[in-house]
């Protein structure tokens, strides 16, 4: 799914109204908090608002009520956003005031914004870089107004990879700067080409050492050769082993992005093991939220997040 392209389409002032019933009242779960374990670490899962991000785009919701959709539609208290359905918001301090009292009605919890499209943080240009620093300003802001622990970011940036490195460096060591004065977290996900090389993006977080900067390993997002990094096509040239990628970025995480496609007749994930998967998160000791992220096409976007969410769920019980 190209997100760059899908998000171009979004607008927040666009006219929105409430889903058909029939989206969306059927088989709708108990409104019960998300079950845990007894174990040590329990599980905590949270909604990605990617995984609505059709919805979203085709008006039949306002993204300004994801917090009450995560909640009454889904059963979750926990969100994780998407700076797009929000690009003409950025700096309205006035509007995430607003969504924060709306997260505090339906006692939902704001996690992180993640934030695309503001530029290449890894530009060889320092003009350009610097630019691209200050345009995620805004977001940490509104983060910080959310109540959120972090903002996600890209790796981006085109030149030879160790020069794409130390821009890296450079442009988050300003960002992680600005960002601690709200005590705001600086996550990187692996999101295409360099930055599906979980080895390139541990070498960042070590040189910089910004005791603010970590990561959100994706389950998905291993492709090489293109940016974005989706695996839900097979056409990807050059893929990182998903599992090794995971568990190299898991020590560095502030959350992880339980990334789906499309369920099978089981209500199992063809391309990615998910035992496997959360055996290695849960090994881990990672105590945060796991974010429900779906991203198929078979399923509607209801229906794949209800699956995802069973799936962990029930996975996570014989773990």
């Amino acid at each position: 799914m190209d997100r760059r392209k899908t998000l171009k389409k979004i607008g927040i002032g666009a006219a929105v109204s409430l889903a058909a019933p029939s989206l969306w009242s059927c088989n709708r779960p108990t409104q019960t908090a998300t079950s845990t374990l007894e174990s040590a670490k329990p599980l905590r899962l949270s909604l990605a608002q990617w995984s609505l991000h059709r919805t979203f785009q085709s008006g039949e919701l306002n993204a300004a009520d994801f917090a009450r959709i995560a909640k009454s539609e889904f059963g979750l208290d926990a969100v994780e956003y998407v700076n797009g359905f929000y690009r003409e918001k950025g700096t309205d301090q006035t509007f995430w005031k607003e969504m924060l009292q709306k997260s505090q009605d339906h006692g939902v919890k704001n996690l992180l914004i993640m934030v695309d499209e503001e530029g290449d943080l890894g530009n060889l240009n320092d003009t350009e870089s610097q630019k691209a620093v200050e345009n995620h300003f805004k977001w940490v802001d509104a983060a910080n107004i959310l109540g959120c622990h972090s903002i996600r970011v890209n790796a981006f940036g085109e030149g030879a990879k160790d020069e794409v490195r130390k821009a890296m460096v450079q442009s988050l060591g300003k960002l992680c700067s600005y960002a601690a004065d709200s005590d705001i977290h600086v996550l990187i996900e692996n999101h295409g080409l360099y930055s599906s090389d979980p080895f390139w993006i541990k070498s960042i977080i070590e040189e910089l050492n910004a005791p603010n900067l970590g990561t959100l390993p994706d389950f998905g997002n291993w492709c090489l050769s293109a940016k974005w990094g989706s695996t839900q096509a097979d056409d990807c040239t050059e893929v990182f082993d998903r599992y090794e990628g995971v568990r190299t970025l898991l020590p560095f995480a502030k959350g992880v992005s339980a990334k789906s496609y499309s369920f099978d007749e089981k209500g199992e994930q063809p391309k990615i093991d998910y035992k496997k998967m959360l055996g290695i998160v849960k090994e881990s000791g990672f105590e945060g939220y796991i974010d429900i992220e779906y991203e198929g096409m078979q399923q509607t976007e209801p229906e794949g997040i209800r699956l995802t969410k069973q799936l962990i769920e029930r996975i996570w019980e014989t773990l």
